[in-house]
């Protein structure tokens, strides 16, 4: 109930926020393309949503969010989204924008699986005359800058996020305590950035960074990895996880191990962490609100097509959620 009322809270100062900038101015199915008014056959404006794996629990929860906002704002636009199959599915990606350019959509609402490779197809929808909202994950500053795009980031800070996680193993753990590090897609700025945090984390707390192994965001590759990591170095003591998918694919490692000392943290706060934050075999996570973040960009791209200029970066709350266990 509180995290439900927390939300309700981000959406309204997000939407007062967002809306303020536009007063400052003057896998979803094919969905037929939109005339050249640049309006939907509704006359509306159409929001293209293209995120990462619909495989995964947040990217679920994101969809459901967008679809639950649009439902609720049917006379302001039209939503079309789509995701992936798989997190490493960058040309699936690519060709979802290119798909929303052939549909002529207004805007394009993006958590890129990349935040390289998609400027290219970025690039030709801006040229196209299509506003671009970035959201989850940051693209690159300066592949920005080369393409001479302006992208605007919805999104959380994950350097913090993760340092917060982090320091709950820290705490628990003490000094000295072997720790590893799964990674997310390298080539994923919000992955470097989590990295970033956890290493603060390590730091501050003193801990011994024994490995730091990238899963892809994914449950069975983090659960193979761990499983290699924790052969290779059975004295480990805690794990760091940059998303709760891979914490998943952690936990069955060391449930297959038969291994209960093993502390865990992760990051997402997807509903299928909550039994472990219950019983204490996930001891922290963080809640960036996904569910909330499609809307948040939705809201930037509304702001846009009326004239408006939201900030270069509206950052979104994040909340820590230990489990009792973690004191």
């Amino acid at each position: 109930m509180k995290i439900r009322k927390l939300c309700a809270i981000l959406a309204a100062s997000s939407l007062m926020l967002l809306g303020a900038c536009a007063d400052s101015g003057d896998e979803g199915g094919s969905s037929p393309a939109a005339g050249d008014d640049q309006t939907g056959t509704t006359g509306k404006p159409i929001i293209g949503l293209v995120m990462k794996s619909l495989g995964n629990a947040y990217f679920q929860g994101m969809q459901a969010g967008a679809e639950e906002y649009a439902a609720a704002n049917t006379d302001k636009f039209e939503l079309r989204s789509v995701g992936t199959q798989s997190e490493t599915d960058i040309d699936g990606q690519i060709d979802a924008v290119k798909n929303m350019i052939a549909q002529k959509v207004d805007a394009i609402v993006i958590a890129p699986a990349d935040s390289q490779a998609l400027i290219a197809p970025l690039k030709e929808a801006a040229d196209a005359g299509i506003k671009v909202i970035n959201i989850d994950v940051k693209l690159d500053d300066e592949a920005l800058a080369q393409a001479g795009l302006d992208i605007p980031f919805v999104g959380p800070d994950n350097v913090e996020g993760a340092r917060m996680s982090g320091e709950v193993l820290a705490e628990a753990l003490g000094e000295g305590a072997k720790v590893v590090i799964i990674e997310g897609i390298s080539g994923a700025a919000n992955a470097q950035q989590r990295k970033a945090g956890f290493d603060e984390a390590v730091a501050n707390g003193k801990l011994d960074l024994v490995a730091s192994q990238s899963a892809d965001w994914e449950t069975d590759k983090a659960n193979t990895v761990f499983t290699n990591l924790l052969t290779a170095n059975p004295d480990i003591q805690g794990v760091m996880c940059a998303n709760d998918s891979m914490a998943l694919g952690v936990i069955a490692a060391l449930e297959t191990a038969q291994n209960t000392t093993i502390k865990v943290v992760g990051f997402d706060n997807v509903p299928e962490v909550q039994p472990l934050l219950d019983n204490g075999k996930l001891l922290a996570t963080i809640d960036q609100f996904g569910n909330s973040q499609a809307q948040f960009g939705i809201e930037g791209a509304l702001a846009l097509l009326s004239g408006g200029t939201p900030e270069a970066w509206v950052k979104t709350k994040l909340e820590l959620i230990k489990s009792s266990a973690a004191g």
